[in-house]
């Protein structure tokens, strides 16, 4: 199995309406490492694989939404691999709806097997029960978490950052399972401080990042998640729009968006010194996108272009 090491590109940006920065403001294209397998989930995928190939397993079993980048990735990670996938996919009404979901249905392309299971039960995911009862149907299958966070996960997370990286005085990331930030701040030199925007509401993502890390240098904003998980409004949209016009990079709604919305807002208020420099992890997720606009046109909103 052969994983290459990627060192991203790192490229200089702007910001929508914002004409003169005070800081250097840069984006890390973990977005471009991998066509199907990017960005992060190819960092958290990488040395689960390999530890799945070693202890001889055949299966990958992993758990993910509607719209998951995790599920989409694993897919096709299994595909190019030689594995068989199996997705245990968060609510039942979605089962006769594959063809018209685009994360599904690419997943479903890619060889995975989709097993849905109601959303309570899927709360229970976590449970010893509910392993051993998934173990007992899926035989000889190695489990991934839901978003593939764990400790090899952020193992692989550590080697986004290389020499160039360690030059700026922040490293920026949005937040789901925890995974990516904590490898960040795992392999983050003492100078930097990494800044970390939740796409879910909430205030446990602190004490979830303290049980992965003994490190403290981070700091976390509650206050660009739009409402929670999967949740945009037309200012996020027209955000990301501006942002494409202006960089030619493209955002996603559900992370990198919302963390870029938000390192706006902050620079906006000063929250930086002058001079100061910024590196803002693009961790992909861009296949949610189609998914995201043909909810959007159900509601005759603005679609991300």
């Amino acid at each position: 199995m052969i994983w290459k090491d990627y060192k991203a590109e790192i490229q200089e940006i702007k910001l929508p309406k914002i004409a003169d920065l005070n800081v250097k403001l840069s984006i890390l294209r973990e977005d471009l490492i991998h066509s199907e397998i990017s960005g992060n989930k190819y960092r958290k995928l990488k040395y689960n694989l390999i530890e799945a190939e070693k202890l001889g397993f055949k299966k990958l079993l992993t758990f993910g939404g509607a719209f998951s980048n995790h599920i989409a990735a694993t897919a096709a990670a299994g595909k190019l691999y030689g594995f068989e996938t199996i997705g245990i996919i968060r609510g039942e009404e979605l089962e006769n709806k594959i063809n018209e979901n685009v994360t599904l249905r690419f997943a479903k392309q890619y060889g995975m097997q989709l097993y849905f299971i109601s959303r309570e039960e899927y709360r229970t995911k976590h449970e010893l029960s509910f392993l051993e009862q998934l173990k007992s149907k899926f035989p000889n299958a190695y489990i991934v978490p839901e978003g593939g966070t764990n400790d090899l996960a952020i193992k692989g997370c550590k080697e986004i950052l290389y020499n160039e990286c360690f030059n700026y005085d922040y490293l920026g990331s949005a937040i789901g399972t925890c995974g990516t930030i904590t490898g960040l701040i795992e392999s983050s030199a003492d100078h930097q401080t990494i800044l970390g925007f939740p796409s879910l509401k909430g205030d446990f993502i602190t004490k979830d990042i303290q049980e992965l890390t003994s490190k403290n240098n981070f700091t976390i904003f509650n206050d660009y998640h739009f409402g929670g998980y999967g949740k945009v409004n037309e200012e996020l949209i027209n955000f990301i729009n501006d942002f494409k016009h202006l960089n030619r990079i493209q955002l996603d709604p559900i992370y990198t968006g919302k963390m870029l919305f938000g390192i706006a807002d902050l620079i906006k208020k000063n929250y930086f010194k002058n001079n100061s420099s910024i590196l803002l992890v693009h961790t992909g997720g861009l296949q949610g996108i189609e998914g995201m606009n043909n909810f959007l046109r159900k509601k005759n909103k603005n679609i991300i272009e």
